[in-house]
């Protein structure tokens, strides 16, 4: 429960950011607009009676219907939510605050990038905010090696290129493209690259000393390699360590102390699985 209670708060954040980045940078500037929100935005262009957030949930039933059979029920309930959310703050900050235009550059940079912040948290909690993000988890089955921004990239694309249209300016399709890509790349920071993970080699006459060092100050598992030089065909014993960017320092640290002539090589790491590290769930992004 404890769980669930903090995931459902995650997503909650999350949609309301993804709301106060279209309230705020996306609507005022008429910039297009993928996915059902952008169909939204051009039938309220033509009936302002009918809000984004009204149509965007309206618009979203029958792909939840489709979504159901193939991503399960848990994945679509959370989706629901995040969707009647997001929708819901959409129209909430619309009454609250008339947002104006500002400089177009300005707009869609920061509103890609606080979009990508709230789609971000919503994805990793196994969400999505409906539309063309359930398409992309659809497609993300058939080609799971590939991000969801750039899956997305594509249902998005087609839909901004009718809200264009709608609007009559291709400036709209432009600066719309540009805010898809930042908030493409800023979601998948925060879904794959935010973990700041490192992985270390370690070349040293001293392993020993060095790897029980690291076993017990670190608390990581180190792993014994078989080497060779091939200059001087001497066996050697390389370690490998996995680690947090915040432990560097420390581990830098103790293995200079130990052997200042140590060869040592940092290497960034992404996705590291397992005891002290994220841990694998089957419907992950």
């Amino acid at each position: 429960m404890k769980r669930l209670v903090k995931s459902y708060g995650l997503i909650t954040a999350g949609c309301l950011i993804y709301a106060l980045g279209f309230a705020w940078f996306i609507a005022p500037n008429q910039f297009a607009m993928g996915g059902v929100t952008g169909l939204a935005q051009v039938i309220h262009f033509y009936c302002p009676p009918l809000t984004v957030g009204l149509l965007t949930i309206a618009m979203n039933v029958p792909l939840f219907a489709v979504g159901w059979r193939k991503l399960g029920g848990h994945m679509l309930v959370s989706s629901l939510y995040a969707m009647l959310a997001s929708s819901a703050a959409i129209d909430v900050f619309a009454l609250l605050y008339d947002f104006g235009p500002m400089d177009p550059f300005l707009a869609c940079l920061y509103g890609g990038g606080v979009m990508g912040v709230g789609s971000g948290m919503i994805f990793a909690q196994g969400a999505t905010t409906g539309g063309t993000d359930i398409v992309g988890k659809l497609m993300k089955l058939k080609w799971p090696w590939l991000p969801i921004g750039d899956l997305l990239m594509v249902p998005n694309l087609l839909v901004m290129l009718v809200v264009a249209a709608a609007f009559g300016t291709l400036d709209a399709l432009l600066y719309g493209i540009v805010k898809m890509v930042i908030s493409s790349k800023v979601m998948d920071s925060i879904l794959y690259g935010m973990e700041n993970s490192r992985v270390a080699y370690i070349v040293s006459d001293r392993w020993r000393d060095i790897a029980d060092s690291l076993m017990r100050s670190q608390h990581r598992g180190v792993t014994i390699l078989q080497g060779h030089g091939a200059y001087t065909g001497a066996e050697k014993q390389v370690l490998m360590i996995a680690f947090k960017q915040r432990e560097i320092v420390e581990i830098k640290r103790q293995i200079h102390d130990l052997d200042p002539a140590a060869f040592l090589i940092v290497c960034d790491a992404h996705e590291v699985m397992g005891r002290g590290f994220r841990q694998y769930q089957k419907d992950e992004i």
